[in-house]
This record gives structure tokens, sequence and C-alpha cells, in this order.
């Protein structure tokens, strides 16, 4: 068991992470995974590392930030496989909580059928479960699941969870070109979402080398669809899959500031123009973001959006993407 950080997080401010499993020992071997392909792959839960460990680790990591003036906003549970695999995560949550510092966990909510992983959760004051797909075939596709997973008893389970879960619970879907961007999928998971109701639902793209190499981001287009999509049920739907930093900060300057509201997510044109006004500042500023290629508008469901313009992984055997 390790600790890393604190990192500084868009979701979680400066968060001091907790690998609390062995690398990769995961339910899912998701095409898109950062760590690579899934070498081990499970659905039962084990003890990994007592829970005393985590907390003396975590602890001393504790001081050595406090010592240092250093702020610390979350410990936050994002090992390097499926945090709820550890039978003894409640009991560390448990024991976290008295050093005084919120409790995140990031989970692929592939055990979310399971009660006793519902329980554990419930001491979290954030939790994060990936929905990447509630279509069958695409979830196959993209989270390529252990063989006993089934995807009707985990959407039941993160419904019967966020019934009684008091804490902060938001959703992440990782897009895929060509495996789980399509209309129609996404609106299934858009219904989904309704349902669920998260404080934010988070769209992602993978921006770093992927487990599998045809692994792509979608296209501007493809991209502001999904989020009108989820934005025509939702009242919050951000996007993660661009840089750390202070993107969610004005910067004082327009340039700044619409290349980081738009890699948050689209902005319609009469939302941009509103900002332009509110600030004083002509179209031609927009004009040359364009021109730079460091904005790109797209058109979806009668609305035209403007992007911020993200790199693109060409897939195995294609030749240059833009």
């Amino acid at each position: 068991m390790m600790t890393f950080g604190p990192v500084p997080s868009r979701r979680l401010g400066q968060s001091l992470g907790i690998n609390n499993i062995p690398p990769k020992i995961c339910s899912y071997a998701c095409v898109y995974c950062q760590l690579g392909r899934t070498p081990h792959m499970s659905i039962e839960r084990t003890a990994f590392y007592p829970p005393t460990a985590v907390i003396e680790r975590v602890g001393a990591r504790i001081d050595e930030v406090r010592a240092a003036g250093e702020p610390l906003d979350y410990l936050c549970f994002v090992p390097d496989g499926e945090p709820t695999l550890d039978i003894n995560l409640g009991r560390a949550i448990e024991l976290l909580q008295p050093l005084g510092v919120d409790i995140g966990v990031i989970s692929n909510a592939s055990l979310m059928w399971r009660e006793d992983v519902r329980d554990d959760l419930m001491g979290a004051s954030w939790v994060s479960l990936k929905v990447d797909a509630v279509n069958k075939a695409a979830w196959r596709r993209i989270d390529r699941p252990h063989a006993k997973l089934e995807l009707e008893l985990i959407l039941k389970g993160i419904l019967a969870f966020a019934e009684s879960y008091e804490g902060r619970l938001v959703t992440e879907t990782m897009l895929v070109d060509g495996l789980n961007d399509r209309a129609e999928s996404l609106e299934e998971t858009a219904q989904f979402l309704e349902q669920l109701q998260p404080e934010i639902a988070y769209l992602s793209l993978p921006l770093r080398p992927p487990a599998e190499p045809e692994v792509a981001v979608p296209d501007a287009a493809g991209i502001a669809r999904a989020w009108k999509i989820l934005s025509d049920r939702l009242e919050r739907v951000e996007f993660l899959g661009v840089a750390e930093g202070d993107a969610f900060f004005s910067t004082g300057r327009v340039e700044e500031d619409l290349l980081s509201i738009t890699s948050v997510h689209p902005m319609r044109l009469g939302s941009v123009q509103a900002l332009l006004d509110s600030a004083g500042a002509p179209w031609s500023v927009v004009q040359a973001l364009l021109e730079e290629g460091k904005l790109v508008q797209s058109e979806y469901g009668g609305d035209s959006f403007l992007l911020r313009r993200l790199p693109r992984r060409p897939k195995r055997g294609s030749g240059s993407s833009s």
C-alpha cells in the first residue's frame, strides 16, 4: 500500500491518494486504461493490507503535509485496480474519519450490486462511479468486464446506493471513438444518469496512453454531441479529459477564460458572446483562437458550439489525425 501526493485535482482540490490495491487487480480490463492491460481480473473481495497499516501510512503523510504548511482537501482511494475489491475498505474509511479530512473513493462501480460494498462506501464523503455505457454491447466493448459480472445488477446497485447515500455522488463516463460515443448509446446513458441525478456527470477523454492502441478520442462533433445529450437531461455536465491545473479559475483575460471554460465543457455561441460582452471584448478574440487552431466550432442538435481543440490519438493503421 502506498500514498501519493497531495496532487491537484479538479474534482477534489488538493488530494492525497491512497493506493489500497496491488497492481493491477481489477474487475474490468478497460480498453482505455492508462495502467495498461489487466493481468489479474477478479470480482472476489479480499484483504490486501491491514487497515491499521493504511492509517499509519496516511497519518504519517498528513503530518508531513501539515508540517510543510500545504493544504489538504481530500484523502482519496484511487488505486492501481478497483478499490472496492478490498474487503477492508469500509474499515479503513472508518479509521480515517477521525483524521478530519474528507474521504473520496473513485470506483468503476462494478461491485455495486453487492450490499456490503454499498455499505462500505456510505462512510465516504465523496464517491465517483464509472458509467461508461448502459448498453450491454457497448459496455462489454469498452470496459471488458469480468465474465461473471451482470450489467443489469450493477445498474440496480448504483441506483440503490444513490437512494440512501448522503455524501457527494458523481459519475464519470469515458468517451471512446466508435465504442460508446454514438447518439443511441449516449441517450441510454443519459436516461440512466437522469434517474441517478449525480451532483456532476463527468465526461472524460482518453488522452493518456491506453491499454489498447486503437483507442481514440472522438472528434469535435462527437464531443459536442455527448455533452449536449447529457446536458439536456442533467443539470451539471463537465469534461475531465484535459490537463489539470487552474482551468476552473478565471484568469482575468478573455482568451484564457475561453480556453479554460471550453476545456471543461462546450460553449454555445450565445454564451460565448455573453462572455465577450461582459468583458467588453470583440468577437475577433474568438476568431483569432479559431484561426490559431486553439478552438474548434462544431454543430449539433441545431446549436453551434465552441470547444477547445484536444489532441486525437490516431487509430492503429491510420494516418495522422486532426
